[in-house]
């Protein structure tokens, strides 16, 4: 009876077992299948299970199970390669600028940059904010320009104080370069683009139009765009503009290059 169940289970060290290693399935890498023998190459992986090719070019596919293959005679659990992960690219300003990650906006500075109006501050918004919010440089918007030159005193220019200032329809000629001449601080920089409104300055392409409305003389600019494309509400079509700005792309390089100056020459130490 003391034999009749074979040797005693309990015997030995019990609690010791064979540890079978994991192998990583690289290509290339010489296996067999411990169940059909069959010995090839790993070339792949198909729905979960690695495909091995042998000498003769024959292919199979077997499941990762523990303990299914021989690596060198030994028994191994194959496994698929963790990839490195692969680095997430650069994100970008919509300005293409190179995002500045984990950044508070710095307090804002004494310089600024002024612009025309509420649409031209919102569309600097659009595609600079992130840029000036890290510079420290604020914005702000003009009831026009027509009083440029008084308003410049006003502020006080000096070394520690610039200011930037964009003017929109800057063309040789113009009421406004008129208006420009008249300020010559320099600590003050007044750029512009020659666009009629700051509307114009985003790419028909942009809104899904060929071009802009050709608005005869004598009729406010604004108007007779919307009237050519049957807009009713100047502010509606405002808000449609803005909804199809997504960065510095969907505007004219005209502008792009004014801005870019205005917001060097705040930033400027010097």
């Amino acid at each position: 009876m003391g034999r009749r169940y074979g040797e005693d289970v309990l015997a030995g060290d019990w609690r010791r077992r064979r540890v079978i290693p994991e192998v990583d399935a690289e290509p290339e890498l010489v296996v067999e299948d411990a169940d059909s023998g069959f010995c090839g190459a790993v070339v792949g992986f198909e729905a979960g299970a690695v495909v091995l090719e042998d000498r003769h070019g024959r292919r199979r596919n077997f499941p990762l199970l523990p303990a299914a293959f021989l690596l060198d005679g030994e028994p191994v659990t194959l496994r698929r390669p963790t990839r490195a992960p692969v680095p997430s690219a650069r994100r970008r300003t919509a300005s293409g600028s190179i995002a500045v990650e984990g950044v508070r906006a710095q307090v804002a500075k004494a310089s600024r940059i002024w612009v025309e109006g509420v649409h031209d501050a919102a569309l600097v918004e659009r595609i600079w904010g992130d840029d000036l919010r890290i510079e420290g440089v604020v914005v702000e918007p003009l009831d026009g320009i027509d009083a440029l030159a008084e308003e410049v005193r006003a502020f006080a220019p000096g070394p520690g104080r610039r200011l930037g200032v964009l003017v929109d329809h800057l063309v040789p000629g113009s009421k406004e370069s008129r208006i420009v001449a008249r300020v010559d601080s320099p600590h003050v920089l007044v750029t512009g683009h020659p666009y009629v409104d700051v509307w114009q300055a985003v790419k028909p392409a942009a809104l899904g139009i060929a071009a802009w409305p050709v608005v005869p003389p004598g009729r406010p600019w604004k108007e007779g765009v919307c009237a050519a494309l049957g807009v009713a509400d100047p502010a509606d079509m405002w808000r449609h503009i803005l909804s199809r700005v997504d960065s510095f792309a969907d505007v004219e390089t005209p502008l792009i290059n004014a801005m870019e100056r205005l917001i060097d020459f705040v930033t400027d130490p010097a």
